[in-house]
């Protein structure tokens, strides 16, 4: 039993959508169309309905606000509850975080959306609430899945050369990784498979193209680093 006065909690859901794009790693935003911060870039995030799990409100979300198939993205986890009690000023708001991963994603207009536009995390744009921080933590998961798992490889084509796998790693670990030993490295970790197949790029020999031994998440056999 409650006491009075007792006001439960606004649930919500965000969404960090993560892609690359031109090498750089880049996430998903949405310009708000209502106060609180109207007009600021924000995670593509609502209310998360009475009867509604907060998974089904993630794709609710992604295809109303910004125009996104969630069966699109090619990995999705839930990422962490934020709920610090002036994250919100309309009242305490906890909120369920998502982070997804995909390749080539493309943005679906409709009425609803509201100008959604992927930003390399090198320039993001002033954002709303505390989005911000829930970037940067999203950012650092990341970061820390690819020294145990596979799963960069939602970030990439289904066949793939080497020298662009190491372009995704760098781009989420922000530095240079060394050719030689990265690609010593990986062929260890018995990650991925040559197809036998080659890529054809201009004048340049052709590479050798890659492919992961599984399409979805797995713990590595040991750290990348």
């Amino acid at each position: 039993m409650y006491e009075n006065g007792y006001v439960p909690p606004i649930l919500t859901v965000d969404n960090v959508i993560f892609q690359i794009i031109d090498g750089h790693l880049s996430v998903l935003l949405i310009k708000r169309s209502q106060e609180p911060f109207k007009g600021i870039y924000a995670l593509p995030g609502g209310y998360c309905a009475a009867g509604e799990t907060t998974r089904a409100a993630m794709g609710r979300i992604l295809e109303t606000k910004a125009g996104i198939d969630v069966t699109k993205l090619k990995l999705t986890e839930q990422l962490y509850s934020f709920d610090t009690v002036a994250r919100d000023p309309r009242g305490h708001a906890v909120s369920i975080t998502y982070m997804g991963l995909g390749k080539d994603l493309m943005i679906h207009d409709s009425e609803t959306v509201q100008s959604p536009e992927f930003f390399r995390l090198s320039d993001l744009p002033k954002l709303a609430y505390d989005h911000k921080a829930i970037i940067k933590y999203a950012h650092e998961r990341l970061q820390s899945k690819l020294s145990y798992t596979n799963a960069v490889f939602a970030l990439l084509d289904q066949f793939f050369t080497l020298t662009q796998l190491q372009t995704v790693y760098e781009a989420i670990l922000c530095r240079r990784l060394d050719k030689r030993n990265f690609r010593k490295k990986i062929l260890t970790l018995d990650l991925v498979h040559d197809t036998n197949e080659r890529l054809q790029d201009g004048a340049h020999r052709p590479a050798r193209l890659f492919r992961f031994n599984k399409q979805a998440l797995e713990s590595l056999s040991r750290n990348f680093d």
